[in-house]
């Protein structure tokens, strides 16, 4: 399972991501750990305050899906940033990397719109390429890709921004592999000797550095990319983690916002336990919703009518003799219960998950793989990008309240009572932190006083960010304004007209969508 704090189950898919049927591959960094800078070095980077040097990059979209998308041209570009922003001239620097994707029918420019996929540790500049290929396939709508430059960036210590890269392939798939409920003293202690040589190797090679990859710092650098693009006010769209940089941000510089749209919400006045919990109450809601598709849905759902019942039961037998994948791996009950919250994130992944289970008690694995694979990251010759590395970087630097040992194993205990399949997970998945080295940096938490409105929007049936943390976080700025989708998945937009509308309305003419708007399923 995820070894991963508060929103690492929030890491890897943006519905409108996952609509085109891509995730969101974040390059793997060189063996030296520093990542290729997006523009291959032909502009310097620009200093905070001042406007970005672009350079054609169309290989960034030849390399992620084969092509651009018809009509668009690629840009990227860097700003330099204080690696401190609380001593901005100690000379000390990273470089956070951009694109600029820009229509060739754009007309009455209004500026940029910058994206967020969330995380901590999705890239930007992948998501903004995905989202280039319109609506058809799931990207953004005309309307907006013609007024509006689409800016992606990797925040620091992601993919190309001086990415984080401190757990080994081997730790990752031990890791994802593990027992996800472990019940013995032995089983307990090897996931906290697991968890502890990963936050000491994390703290050997980064040292100092550790909290100044926090949210807060992050918020920071997304002014000085606004001022890098030009924009004298911040257009921005993030997406579950990008929802707690985009508060952030709107608490620091809510002068600087002329529109917010926060997708999938995170809730930043609930403390890490209770941040946890409410993502276990939220996954046993989506793994309820699925097994009730199955019964109502026997044709699509060979798992059926209990298919609660054929999932735990794959993972108990899978502790007892697991089913070998084609790459000498074998689907243990930790492959299995990442593949079901792979699967979680999207509606139309539950019948791939039903069909996985299904292939699963024949002999065959790949199914579960390909899910597991997918929301880890990891690639078919068993390397890993660095978003998990980022995720615990910037989850641990926020995080200032992470229990104890000792209280892990008792919330094990009292969460799987509470959530059967997904309580001791989420329990366990606090652990990282409890080990992690370094100062925290927690993010602020408050309201935007003098910002505009911001739109704030949630799913029913969100998995990773629940519905519940919508309103809190709109009324935590003060400014929110709550757009509802009575849907399933993780995050809305752009996935139905109606969503599409609001959303679209807001960005293009500041148009605030109507209180208690509730957009119907597709």
């Amino acid at each position: 399972m995820p070894r991963t704090p508060r929103l690492v189950l929030a890491a890897l898919i943006a519905a409108v991501v996952a609509t085109a049927g891509c995730t969101l591959p974040v390059f793997a960094p060189d063996s030296d750990g520093a990542a290729p800078a997006a523009t291959g070095g032909k502009a310097p980077p620009a200093v905070p305050g001042t406007q970005a040097q672009w350079a054609a990059c169309p290989e960034i979209p030849q390399k992620l899906v084969g092509r651009g998308a018809s009509g668009m041209t690629y840009d990227c570009a860097s700003v330099a940033v204080p690696r401190d922003w609380a001593a901005p001239r100690s000379g000390q620097t990273y470089d956070v990397a951009m694109i600029r994707i820009r229509s060739r029918t754009q007309r009455d420019r209004i500026g940029s719109l910058l994206i967020n996929p969330g995380g901590p540790g999705g890239s930007g500049i992948d998501t903004a390429v995905y989202l280039s290929f319109g609506q058809a396939l799931g990207g953004l709508p005309t309307e907006v890709t013609d007024r509006f430059d689409i800016v992606g960036f990797d925040p620091r210590g992601v993919g190309r921004s001086n990415p984080v890269k401190c757990i080994s392939n081997e730790d990752q798939d031990e890791s994802f592999a593990a027992e996800p409920d472990p019940r013995t003293e032995a089983e307990f202690q090897e996931i906290v000797a697991l968890n502890k040589r990963v936050a000491g190797g994390c703290g050997v090679k980064y040292g100092e550095q550790l909290p100044l990859f926090s949210t807060e710092q992050a918020a920071h650098d997304v002014d000085a990319i606004r001022a890098a693009v030009g924009d004298p006010k911040t257009t921005y769209l993030g997406y579950s983690y990008g929802t707690l940089l985009g508060a952030t941000y709107a608490q620091l510089y809510p002068d600087k916002i002329r529109a917010l749209v926060l997708d999938g919400a995170v809730n930043p006045k609930q403390d890490f336990v209770a941040g946890s919990e409410a993502q276990a109450k939220g996954f046993e809601r989506a793994f309820a919703n699925f097994t009730t598709w199955c019964k109502t849905n026997p044709a699509k759902c060979p798992i059926g009518p209990d298919a609660r019942g054929a999932v735990t039961d794959a993972m108990a037998k899978a502790d007892a003799s697991p089913v070998e994948g084609d790459d000498g791996r074998t689907a243990t009950s930790g492959w299995i219960f990442v593949a079901v919250i792979s699967s979680l994130y999207t509606e139309s992944g539950w019948q791939q998950l039903a069909k996985a289970v299904d292939d699963l008690r024949r002999g065959d694995s790949s199914g579960i793989f390909d899910l597991a694979d997918q929301y880890a990251d990891r690639k078919a010759d068993g390397t890993y990008s660095n978003l998990f590395d980022a995720n615990l970087a910037v989850n641990c630097a926020d995080t200032d309240d992470a229990p104890t040992v000792e209280r892990i194993r008792q919330l094990q205990s009292d969460w799987r009572k509470k959530y059967p399949l997904f309580g001791a997970p989420l329990a366990i998945g606090m652990m990282p932190c409890t080990f992690w080295p370094g100062a925290k940096d927690p993010y602020p938490v408050g309201r935007a006083a003098g910002a505009p409105p911001i739109v704030v929007v949630g799913t029913t049936g969100d998995p990773a960010t629940p519905y519940e943390n919508t309103a809190e976080l709109a009324s935590m700025l003060g400014t929110g304004r709550v757009l509802t989708w009575e849907g399933e998945g993780h995050t809305a937009y752009p996935s139905t007209k109606c969503i599409v509308e609001a959303v679209d309305g807001y960005l293009i003419d500041l148009t605030v969508p109507k209180e208690g708007l509730r957009c119907p399923p597709q």
